[in-house]
C-alpha cells in the first residue's frame, strides 16, 4: 500500500475563539501547536484526540461552508462512539444540540450528527 492511513484533517473557520472552544474544551482534543501565522495572515491550530488529528487555520472572511452533499469537498467528520447515548447525553449537557438517532443503511449501525460552530457536520457512529 503507499499510504497507510489519514494523518489530520485540515478545517477552515470563521471563529478561532469559539471553534477553539468547541474542538478542544468540549470535544476533548488536546491542543499540540498553535501558530500565529503573519504571512498567511491567520492562526493554526493542531489538535489531537486519540489517533485523530485536525488542523484548525482560523481565517478572516472565509467563503461559504462547502460541506453540503451537492458539492465537492469535505461533507463530514466522523468520530466513534461506542456508546451513543452517553455520548449525545454529554454533548447535549455541553449545549451541543444532535440531530435524532438513525441508523446507516450499510452497517445497522446507530447514527447520529451535529454541528461545528460554522455549521460542518460531525458524524457520531455507535
Amino acid at each position: 500500500m503507499i499510504v497507510e492511513n489519514l494523518h489530520h484533517v485540515a478545517i477552515i473557520v470563521s471563529d478561532y475563539e469559539k471553534s477553539k472552544d468547541f474542538y478542544v474544551n468540549k470535544l476533548g482534543f488536546e491542543i499540540i501547536r498553535e501558530e500565529h501565522r503573519a504571512a498567511q495572515n491567520d492562526i493554526k491550530l493542531e489538535v489531537q484526540l486519540n489517533n485523530c488529528m485536525l488542523e484548525i487555520f482560523g481565517k478572516k472572511n472565509p467563503g461559504p461552508n462547502p460541506a453540503k452533499p451537492t458539492q465537492c469537498g469535505v461533507w463530514h467528520l466522523c468520530f466513534h462512539a461506542p456508546d451513543l447515548d452517553k455520548t449525545i447525553g454529554e454533548l447535549n449537557a455541553l449545549g451541543i444540540q444532535t440531530d435524532p438517532i438513525m441508523i446507516n443503511a450499510s452497517n445497522g449501525k446507530r447514527i447520529a450528527f451535529f454541528y461545528d460552530p460554522d455549521g460542518l457536520p460531525l458524524e457520531l457512529h455507535e
